[in-house]
């Protein structure tokens, strides 16, 4: 009898152990949901439960929610598009489908592919003529000339997320320090707000020609780092972009807690750490949302900038290709148009990844 308790002891404290195990593991589980939910990854959750071994019924819903009906709402954008596409005719021929446009990222693909090598090519090539030279004496003749040929659409993307990111890093460095002094200052407030009203609702395509010129004229001798026309883009970028940043800033600097600025007062804090230990931590949730916003309209301002800017993003392939005008070309275009769409849902992420990283809580 004492063997068969020791056993049934030994099982119960076995199956205790997996118990608590499975529990940790859910707790470490749930504790990914925050964070993947504030990239969009909230639907990976039931399904890492349900590998844990927790029960499916239970995770179905959000499975359901968060999986399924995006990608049955999809779908069905891809059936209508392809149903209604080959019935408009344009000067180009009918607008193409899914499957054309699909054809054409394959298109795109490949010639990134065929540049890699030609560049590949021409710098063993320069290699070997440097060696040469070196072999025969005359070192002083060695050049490094950099690759000259069209960009790629990958290069073109990375051209476009280089411009945006300047442009809002130049909006943030304005707008922020302005939203807490407007925030902090009836006065401030009452003199900024009319000019913030006034410029706020300006187009790109208004400021384009000013800060043209202005660059122009201040930015005579370009590197080859920051070309002249991407300062163009991302100073308009920043003309455009700032004012989200700068009105929430000052409301969520407005708002916060008098008790925390009185406490602020009674201990003597000077300015510089009133704004660090209590205006900025009480107002990052607002600030955040400001910089998300702002991130996206200058997203959307890049393109029309870029493509009068003529700097080499996805602005000027968009109108490189609209003016070449082949049969290609409208495809390429509605690539462009998805690739804009995705980045821009990409950044927005990553800005809310961002803001569950560094505050407390979304909400106020």
């Amino acid at each position: 009898m004492a063997l068969a308790s020791d056993f049934v002891d030994a099982a119960s404290s076995a199956e205790e152990r997996r118990a608590a195990k499975r529990e940790k593991r859910m707790m470490r589980i749930s504790r990914l949901s925050g964070p993947f939910t504030a990239i969009g990854l909230g639907w990976a959750v039931p399904l890492m439960k349900i590998a844990a071994g927790d029960d499916p019924r239970s995770n179905m819903k959000a499975i359901w929610q968060g999986l399924v009906v995006p990608i049955l709402g999809i779908l069905a954008f891809l059936a209508l598009w392809a149903t209604l596409a080959p019935q408009v005719q344009t000067s180009l021929g009918s607008v193409p489908g899914p499957v054309q446009v699909a054809d054409q990222v394959g298109s795109l693909y490949a010639d990134w592919q065929r540049t890699q090598s030609d560049k590949a090519a021409f710098y063993e090539r320069q290699e070997a003529r440097n060696e040469k030279l070196i072999e025969a004496g005359y070192p002083d003749r060695v050049q490094i000339r950099p690759y000259t040929g069209a960009p790629t659409y990958p290069e073109q993307i990375l051209t476009s997320l280089k411009t945006v990111f300047l442009g809002f890093l130049l909006a943030t460095v304005v707008a922020v320090p302005l939203g807490i002094a407007c925030g902090l200052s009836k006065t401030v407030n009452g003199a900024l707000n009319p000019l913030i009203q006034i410029f706020k609702p300006v187009s790109p395509l208004a400021w384009l020609p000013i800060v043209t010129m202005i660059v122009s004229a201040l930015y005579a001798n370009a590197s080859d780092a920051l070309p002249k026309s991407m300062v163009v883009s991302a100073i308009t970028v920043m003309l455009c972009s700032l004012w989200p940043t700068l009105i929430n800033t000052a409301l969520g600097v407005a708002s916060i807690d008098k008790d925390l600025v009185n406490v602020g007062k009674v201990l003597q804090l000077s300015t510089t750490k009133t704004i660090t230990k209590l205006v900025l931590p009480s107002a990052m949730p607002l600030i955040f949302t400001g910089l998300r916003l702002s991130l996206g309209v200058g997203w959307m301002v890049l393109i029309a900038a870029e493509m009068l800017a003529q700097n080499p993003g996805i602005g000027k392939f968009v109108w490189d290709e609209f003016q070449n005008g082949s049969s290609d070309s409208l495809a390429r275009i509605i690539v462009a148009v998805i690739t804009i769409g995705i980045v821009g849902f990409v950044l927005d992420r990553i800005m809310a990844a961002l803001q569950a990283a560094f505050t407390f809580s979304s909400t106020r």
